[in-house]
């Protein structure tokens, strides 16, 4: 069963859990929730759809984001590589966490939430791991369910290759879902770079992948299409909340607002890169110390509201926000160039903020200042997004399936930048690469 699900940029005002369970039953009655984040990302990116959750009533105590210590995927599913993770080690991790949320929370089965990579972890773990008598429930977003080609010639035991051994596991016999735990699909209709019939996102222009618009979609699952998502917007963005609420609690949610905190706690660990890949292992010794900044040139206000080194967990914090304030967080860490991060104000509480330090790129060291406006839970789509720099549009987005996430600016040290995507605005200042510093304007949608 396929249903489409339109919604706008706009809150909704909808049904609420609350009008369904009695205030003092409610917490217990509510599963507990794994988000699982995709291949290279952080437990960071699920912050906005936890904040959804709990804006609607759900108990804070009750959602938990996996952070993977080693989240690419390594090149052969089954073979070790450095600062990469094969498909079992992702899901004994998986495992490792389901234990230990039964125990702290009491509950006899968890819902597991998966987007992208995290789609193969968690159907692993139902599927292959003994997962099926731990989980109530099981949602993919923007899952490669079908990998991203199907090949026996490109991307050999890749676990992104339809034709591998682990893809025909998943989607082998007796059925592309395991009997007994209720499954629901969230995709994209056709704008996901990973679901495409043409190779021209993977690097193959004009090479059929076996894989259609629908690769997400499970067969014997409830999948639901969101028009015009891109693959990440399916995971960690604002139009998933309805139908992944929905699913979890049987009625759709009060609001897609977040609901601000008078004193937000900000809490979560430095990671870096090994085998010039990304991990989730904390950084020991990395210095970040965070400031006010004013809301439209992001110039400094007075000191330091923050300062602390890490120790071996990579914990940085806690830190509490004024949840109307503007900051830069800066990390000085060995081996990394001083980042300046630049965020929006934080209305909610926080204890997964994780922060990594940017490498320079190819390139970046040529301009006296090197800026980058990323969006971690969705891409930028050229024509479909308002995003600009200094109020220009920027040339480094391309028109079509959105596929970028980052866009760069070279300029000079010392200036302000207002980076824009939609409806949301940051205000950055540039620091010297000569020094060995650089410039992030993170975007929170």
């Amino acid at each position: 069963m396929t249903q489409r699900i339109s919604i706008g940029r706009r809150p909704l005002m909808l049904a609420t859990l609350a009008t369904v369970l009695p205030t003092a039953t409610r917490a217990a009655e509510m599963p507990p929730i794994i988000f699982v984040h995709g291949n290279g990302d952080t437990a960071g990116l699920w912050i906005t759809t936890m904040w959804r959750f709990e804006s609607n009533g759900y108990n804070r105590d009750r959602l938990f984001a996996l952070d993977l210590r080693y989240p690419q995927a390594s090149s052969v599913y089954d073979k070790a590589q450095p600062g990469r993770s094969t498909a079992d080690e992702v899901m004994q991790q998986l495992a490792a966490e389901v234990t230990r949320v039964k125990a702290l929370t009491g509950a006899a089965k968890v819902v597991l939430v998966g987007q992208s990579r995290g789609g193969n972890t968690t159907r692993n773990y139902v599927r292959n791991g003994g997962g099926a008598a731990h989980v109530s429930l099981l949602v993919t977003c923007g899952a490669v369910n079908h990998g991203v080609l199907v090949s026996d010639k490109m991307l050999i035991g890749s676990e992104f290759n339809g034709a591998s051994p682990f893809m025909r596991g998943l989607n082998g016999p007796p059925g592309e879902v395991v009997a007994g735990v209720r499954t629901v699909t969230i995709r994209s209709d056709s704008n996901d770079k990973y679901a495409q019939p043409d190779g021209a996102y993977l690097g193959m222009k004009g090479v059929p992948t076996g894989v259609g618009f629908d690769g997400p979609a499970l067969a014997g699952a409830e999948n639901h299409v969101l028009p015009g998502a891109d693959h990440r917007e399916a995971g960690y963005g604002l139009a998933t909340l309805a139908p992944l609420y929905q699913a979890i609690t049987g009625v759709a949610p009060t609001t897609l607002a977040i609901t601000p905190e008078a004193a937000p706690v900000l809490d979560g660990k430095v990671s870096g890169f090994e085998a010039d890949a990304p991990t989730n292992i904390g950084v020991d010794g990395a210095r970040v110390t965070i400031w006010r900044v004013d809301a439209a040139t992001g110039e400094r206000q007075g000191g330091a509201v923050h300062d602390r080194i890490t120790g071996e967990d990579g914990i940085w914090g806690p830190f509490t926000a004024d949840p109307k304030a503007f900051y830069e967080f800066v990390i000085a860490a060995s081996g990394y160039p001083v980042t300046h991060i630049y965020r929006a104000p934080f209305p909610r509480s926080s204890a997964i903020l994780h922060l990594r330090p940017q490498p320079f790129a190819k390139g970046d060291t040529d301009a006296a200042a090197t800026l980058y406006m990323s969006r971690p839970r969705g891409y930028f789509g050229g024509g479909r997004d308002k995003v600009l720099i200094n109020a220009q549009p920027v040339a480094d987005v391309p028109p079509g399936v959105p596929t970028v996430s980052t866009t760069r600016l070279l300029g000079e040290p010392g200036k302000t930048v207002i980076g824009t995507f939609n409806d949301e605005t940051i205000p950055a200042r540039t620091w010297p690469t000569a020094s060995g510093h650089i410039t992030v304007i993170e975007i929170t949608g």
